[in-house]
């Protein structure tokens, strides 16, 4: 059971998260650090990098003396009252530790865990005082990355299950999201998913029989609720489609945190710690057959178009255009391909200028800007008739510069000016869903 920052956001939140994760199971509880406080630990650091040291107490004062009212109001007895007052203490300490003239990016790294220190050591002496049999895990011993900075699966595996094998008789585990230690034994983070990943890469590591993400919505929606009104949660999601909706903007999920569930074929169920009875969204290895679940946007994105008669029968051509993107470590959403034409769009801009410099090598280069990637998905099987033409039919009146169907069983996607978002998803939303 992964809970995020706002589930763990105030101590009446972290009350409520102890009422869901003492629910007779024997749960592994995967915490990210109180909402607001990794931000104010990424200021303490920027303090620090300009070395700012007055600026950089101060936050880290104002931050403790937080810590401290949150003390006060989550525990009812003194006992517990001071044991986590000495022990929020001391992560404090070791924040000051790190403030060096020499500051590195070593130091923020250790600065920015102890978020996840303090959730998870205050959930576990709430815990503890409420009479719950209670382990406390802390991630470092067992979540690792390798060399390329990927999670080294084999060492998660290992280490989490001789950890556990320490404590086989408790009903409850905390840990930490987020953090890890790297190939060299220093503290570092898991960068994308960030506790979410986590999360996934132990429910695999062990083999739980469900992976629960619990958030402040309930569930992946049909539609942005942001730009459309009366969206639903979508019931069942296929790990694929799960996963393209999170990288064409759905921001419930990161896109690749789930990953390790799916290849373990775990469940995951997408949970909302404010309304706990809702449903949610269960994301499997199984398809609705059929169906169109859902619609999401990508914002920021650039069109590329190369036009080049030399293109015509030319074999190595898109090798060579590729190599470009390759070359800037830029990827590309999606690619359109003619006799004398090659079209893609990025969401990248940093190497723009350089690689539109070096397009121009193979012909003729056009940009449109400010456009963005509307992308439907549910099972589109080419052999279910008819599936492709009702979400083009949703944008027959929106200019549509790009359509990209055929790369996967579970995707169909219109690139459109960003000024005409708004319109397509709601005639999406009409079309599909109401």
């Amino acid at each position: 059971m992964k809970f995020g920052g706002t589930s763990v956001g105030t101590p009446q939140r972290m009350k409520d998260v102890v009422q869901l994760i003492t629910d007779g199971e024997q749960n592994l509880v995967v915490l990210s650090a109180m909402s607001g406080t990794t931000n104010s630990l990424i200021e303490i650091s920027d303090y620090l990098y300009k070395q700012n040291q007055e600026g950089a107490h101060t936050c880290i004062n104002k931050l403790q003396d937080k810590y401290l009212g949150h003390i006060a109001e989550l525990y009812s007895t003194d006992e517990y009252k001071e044991l986590t007052t000495k022990v929020v203490g001391e992560i404090f300490d070791t924040i000051r530790s790190c403030a060096k003239t020499d500051f590195t990016s070593l130091e923020e790294r250790i600065i920015v865990a102890q978020g996840e220190m303090l959730s998870t050591n205050m959930v576990t002496n709430y815990l503890l005082e409420q009479g719950y049999d209670v382990q406390l895990l802390p991630a470092l011993e067992f979540m690792r990355t390798n060399a390329d900075k990927e999670p080294d699966l084999k060492y998660i595996k290992e280490h989490a299950e001789q950890v556990l094998a320490q404590y086989p008789h408790n009903g409850i585990y905390i840990t930490q999201g987020f953090i890890c230690l790297n190939v060299d034994g220093e503290v570092d983070n898991l960068q994308r998913g960030g506790s979410d990943y986590t999360a996934s890469l132990l429910g695999a590591a062990i083999g739980a029989s469900e992976i629960q993400i619990w958030t402040d919505i309930d569930g992946m929606h049909n539609n942005d609720p942001r730009f459309v009104e009366n969206t639903t949660p979508v019931s069942h999601l296929h790990f694929v489609e799960a996963a393209e909706l999170a990288y064409f903007g759905a921001k419930i999920l990161h896109p690749t945190c789930i990953q390790p569930a799916q290849y373990a074929n775990i469940p995951v169920r997408l949970l909302n710690t404010m309304d706990p009875t809702a449903p949610g969204t269960t994301i499997s290895n199984i398809t609705e057959h059929r169906k169109i679940k859902a619609v999401a946007a990508k914002d920021n994105i650039i069109a590329i178009n190369i036009t080049s008669t030399r293109m015509l029968l030319a074999y190595g051509f898109l090798r060579r255009v590729f190599e470009v993107f390759e070359k800037y470590k830029t990827s590309i959403d999606m690619i359109c391909t003619s006799e004398v034409g090659v079209s893609m769009s990025i969401d990248d801009r940093t190497n723009l200028i350089p690689i539109l410099n070096e397009l121009k090598k193979f012909g003729v280069v056009e940009v449109d800007d400010n456009m963005c990637i509307i992308c439907v998905v549910g099972d589109l099987d080419w052999r279910n008739v008819g599936f492709e033409s009702i979400a083009a039919q949703a944008l027959k009146d929106i200019p549509v510069r790009m359509i990209s169907y055929g790369g996967s069983n579970h995707n169909i996607s219109f690139l459109i000016s960003a000024s005409d978002k708004q319109r397509a998803l709601q005639s999406l939303s009409n079309h599909l869903f109401n």
